[in-house]
């Protein structure tokens, strides 16, 4: 089967074991606790599953609209407008997913062709990588600066081109939780 012309070959790079898997094994070997992922090992509330079924008995358990629930998104865009003072609009820029992987994907492979590159801050959370492949980019990497990882924006700026497309940024950064301090992006504009 390996080398059968209908089976056509994966597009998906061979990333090997992530760095969340082995954290995770490890965790479960140890009787740890995994703060690697963001999954709970013990079970949810009990009124929370009552007020699951009884929306399921509702009628509630279709498929969302593909952008999120109307309502959800007016409720994201006014608790933005309370915290940051800014109301984005709930038709055009609010989309609601099913968690962080399917976000960041969408948003790659959006916006990455082949050849574009994108800038990640290593360590870097796993699912950057496989995303930029499938899109066709070139992944550039910067590591942070440990203790505090910190980015050495000569470093970054050296790593910007004509074919930079995207840099990834995010705080709390993943996995390292290193919180940007205001103005700590100024380096990247």
């Amino acid at each position: 089967m390996r080398n059968n012309p209908l089976i056509p070959k994966s597009k998906l790079p061979n990333l090997g074991t992530t760095i969340f898997t082995q954290m995770s094994a490890l965790a479960q070997k140890h009787q740890a606790i995994n703060l690697s992922q963001g999954f709970p090992d013990f079970d949810g509330p009990s009124y929370l599953h009552e007020r699951l079924a009884y929306h399921v008995a509702q009628g509630a358990n279709q498929y969302a609209p593909m952008t999120g629930a109307q309502a959800l998104r007016e409720a994201i865009a006014d608790k933005t407008a309370e915290i940051y003072g800014y109301r984005p609009d709930d038709v055009s820029d609010i989309t609601v997913t099913a968690g962080a992987t399917e976000a960041l994907y969408a948003a790659i492979t959006a916006l990455v062709r082949a050849g574009d590159e994108v800038i990640c801050f290593d360590p870097s959370y796993d699912s950057y990588a496989p995303a930029v492949a499938l899109s066709g980019g070139v992944l550039k990497r910067i590591a942070l600066t440990p203790p505090h990882f910190r980015v050495d924006w000569q470093a970054f700026s050296a790593l910007l081109s004509e074919r930079t497309r995207l840099v990834i940024l995010n705080t709390p950064h993943n996995p390292t939780a290193t919180v940007w301090r205001p103005g700590g992006y100024r380096g990247a504009v």
